[in-house]
């Protein structure tokens, strides 16, 4: 759609635009799917999302359809294979963290009977409507997402600062961070 406006971080690149368009900012009820841009946010750390949504493929791939289970499961063989894989972002500590993170999740699930119902109370259940006209306006981080990232790191997650949790309700839509004058914000809101 390159007659309608649009924020202005997915730029020209084909992928990012489809992603924009389709994906970030609606609100996010899956469990995989939220567990999928929980693994993807982590990996992001200390770089561009356009880094990780080029490889995402790759990490469906590598990280058995973001299967939180099979991740659970992984050995130190999997580490060494994944290690290995030119396709994903090869960083120790991150795909570590996954593992964990894979393990931790399940736990949460089985507290809280699903991954959305635990997320999704750091919200009150439904989306924060910012209002930003430029992407200046937009933070990094917020109360909400400090909360959020102490309280994963207290039940034992790794790689979930702050700016990652922003990040990741971002994509969830668990906050309407499209620019107000981008065809998005309504339909997502």
């Amino acid at each position: 759609m390159p007659d309608q406006k649009r924020c202005q971080w997915p730029s020209d690149d084909q992928l990012m635009i489809k992603y924009h368009d389709e994906e970030w900012g609606v609100p996010l009820h899956n469990d995989r799917k939220l567990f999928e841009f929980f693994v993807l946010d982590a990996f992001q750390a200390g770089l561009s999302w356009r880094t990780v949504l080029h490889k995402r493929q790759n990490f469906k791939k590598a990280f058995a359809n973001f299967d939180p289970v099979k991740i659970s499961e992984f050995t130190q063989r999997d580490i060494n294979r994944l290690l290995a894989d030119a396709g994903i972002i090869r960083n120790r500590l991150k795909i570590l963290a996954t593992i964990n993170n894979a393990v931790r999740y399940l736990e949460l699930k089985k507290e809280f009977g699903s991954f959305d119902k635990y997320i999704w109370q750091f919200v009150d259940y439904k989306p924060i409507q910012n209002k930003f006209k430029k992407m200046s306006q937009i933070p990094a981080k917020t109360a909400i997402s400090d909360k959020m990232s102490l309280d994963l790191k207290e039940k034992g997650f790794k790689f979930v600062g702050s700016t990652i949790c922003y990040a990741f309700m971002q994509a969830a839509g668990m906050v309407n961070d499209h620019t107000i004058e981008c065809f998005r914000y309504k339909k997502v809101k």
